[in-house]
């Protein structure tokens, strides 16, 4: 860790620191009805897959599986490249381009807050090309990360290398006189934040939250291992964990750059009722209740410390080389913290100096104690995150508070229940209830993971299902809370739509499957002429009629839990389609 250099010193004027998917579902084109304004959750997220490796598709069968993600918002988007680095030009062409184009064509942008990379892209963007020659021959280590450059997306589509300003992410929460982030506010991609920091209502920049689940190549993490922490995460929502976050102090400039925000970070927590400690060292030394971690040391070992990390502990350490998962590194990548069970980390992918702006502030806690998700409690605390990695489940929000939803059939229907036959135009009565009083801002009503109504509280949800496939239909009722943070809790619902006597039924065999083998997927239907299969993001084979049968080769599909789809179409139109139940498999070795 390299203390702030003179050569770099005119891009940090400002702060002086220390140191392409099947033809069913566009179904999004008929639903996609304006702005959306639920974020943080799955159906505000765009996962990133590379269907070139075998890695990347089962990261992300772990995280769609765990999150449930709707299958719309799944993206193959092919990297044949190096998994460590490429340079910006084919950053923006072959990677960042493709998704805000696919995302565009499902008629998504409204709704999409976080992009979301799986595994088996390149964790490092070289950017030296596309800076002018004053800046080329000053910037000693021209490189961003995966998920700063796709956060500050605008700014890397735009003329200058706007990503180089210290405070370049207006999304980050400005500091009190105490010390302290004065607010903790939910993300969506559509707001825009002007140059205060403050939310505008026209105009601004426009981020879009960016993590990988996982990094397994190099020093990274065994698919088993993230598969493992992706699990452990999903586990932890909500739940207060009744354990303690430590902050670590030292003399190395890798703590002092960050340990003057301690004592306020501390006492915030404790009046979140959470408990915070500052303790000396590298690591707290056998504690069993680590719920969060902020220390700062070129290596640490884990095991050797003899503590435990709870679910949806934030650990991170700020050192020059976290982020780099090359072999010939020698500082401890975030990666250990992953394989320990923290929920997300982060580190640096090439010499960022000891600036506190390319670092999460201590207030990363702060926002997460307050309900924030952990992708936001990230990037409200890093005002410059393109040299910052950030890695882990973006969705996890261990001290959210999060509304219990339930939805009846107006007119005295009754609760609407799994598997219900609805036909017609069908009006909804979604409720809310959340502890100590909270309130409900909002509802939401998704179908197939697509936005297509929204109501106030005791309003109702209205949906006109004649011009939709007939058959399955998963219905997902959101409820957004009053709150800064705009907390989200859901009623997941499959239905039946049942308007035009069509059917289509998918039979799967075997259920688990080697990544060896392959599946046999039967199709019979009346009322269709072709038929489609496909899985998450991807198409799987086609049939001319039903009745017939497809072998799908396992290693299409990926290791883990994959559930697989089928459409048929008797004409041109949605109403003359329908949608057999979904089937989900195993695979495995």
């Amino acid at each position: 860790m390299q203390r702030f250099s003179a050569n770099l010193r005119h891009l940090f004027v400002s702060r002086p620191l220390p140191c392409q998917l099947p033809a069913c579902l566009l179904l999004a084109a008929m639903l996609s009805a304006g702005m959306a304004e639920a974020g943080g959750g799955p159906e505000n997220v765009a996962v990133i897959v590379n269907p070139t490796s075998s890695e990347s598709l089962a990261v992300a069968n772990s995280f769609v599986a765990a999150r449930g993600i709707p299958a719309i918002n799944v993206f193959m988007v092919p990297w044949p490249g190096s998994k460590d680095a490429t340079t910006i030009d084919r950053f923006r062409n072959e990677i960042l381009a493709p998704i805000l184009r696919g995302i565009e064509s499902r008629r998504l942008t409204p709704q999409i807050d976080y992009i979301v990379y799986s595994a088996d892209f390149p964790w490092r963007i070289d950017y030296r090309d596309a800076l002018p020659p004053e800046i080329a021959k000053q910037d000693t280590f021209p490189s961003g990360s995966l998920t700063g450059m796709t956060m500050l997306y605008a700014a890397v589509q735009g003329n200058g290398p706007g990503w180089l300003d210290p405070e370049s992410n207006k999304y980050y929460r400005p500091l009190g006189r105490d010390g302290l982030p004065v607010e903790t506010v939910g993300f969506r991609g559509w707001y825009g934040w002007g140059n205060d920091s403050r939310l505008l209502e026209a105009g601004g920049t426009n981020y879009l939250l960016s993590v990988m689940l996982g990094v397994t190549t190099g020093r990274g993490n065994t698919v088993t291992e993230v598969d493992a922490y992706l699990r452990r995460a999903a586990t932890a929502d909500g739940t207060r964990p009744p354990g303690t976050i430590y902050l670590m102090t030292n003399q190395d400039v890798r703590t002092t750059t960050r340990s003057a925000a301690f004592p306020a970070t501390v006492q915030a927590l404790e009046q979140l009722g959470i408990k915070a400690e500052i303790a000396s060292g590298t690591l707290p030394e056998q504690k069993r209740d680590v719920a969060g971690l902020m220390t700062g040391t070129p290596n640490f070992n884990w095991a050797a410390s003899g503590s435990t990390i709870l679910p949806g502990a934030i650990c991170e350490n700020l050192t020059s080389f976290g982020g780099i998962f090359t072999p010939t590194v020698g500082q401890t990548p975030l990666s250990d913290f992953l394989r320990a069970g923290a929920a997300g980390s982060s580190g640096t992918i090439i010499e960022p100096y000891s600036i506190q702006a390319k670092f999460p502030h201590a207030s990363i806690h702060i926002h997460y104690g307050r309900g924030a998700s952990l992708a936001e409690a990230f990037y409200q605390s890093i005002s410059a995150p393109y040299q910052l990695l950030v890695v882990g489940d973006p969705l996890c929000q261990p001290w959210a508070v999060i509304p219990q939803v339930s939805v009846t059939l107006a007119g005295g229907g009754g609760p609407l229940e799994p598997g219900a036959a609805l036909s017609g135009t069908i009006t909804l009565e979604p409720r809310a209830t959340l502890p100590d009083d909270g309130t409900t801002d909002r509802f939401e009503l998704f179908v197939d993971g697509v936005r297509a109504d929204a109501c106030g509280p005791g309003g109702t949800l209205s949906l006109e299902t004649e011009p939709l496939a007939d058959g399955h239909h998963e219905l997902r009722v959101v409820a957004i809370s009053a709150s800064p943070v705009e907390t989200q809790g859901r009623a997941v619902i499959p239905v039946v739509f049942a308007n035009h006597d069509r059917r289509l039924a998918l039979t799967v065999s075997p259920r688990r499957v080697p990544l060896s083998g392959s599946v046999e997927v039967s199709l019979e239907g009346d009322g269709v002429d072709s038929v489609l299969v496909f899985s998450t993001g991807r198409i799987l084979g086609r049939l001319t009629e039903p009745g017939g049968k497809l072998q799908i080769p396992a290693v299409m599909l990926g290791r883990g839990t994959v559930t697989i789809h089928a459409t048929g179409r008797g004409g041109r139109t949605q109403a003359e389609s329908a949608n057999a139940v979904p089937v989900t498999v195993m695979v495995g070795n």
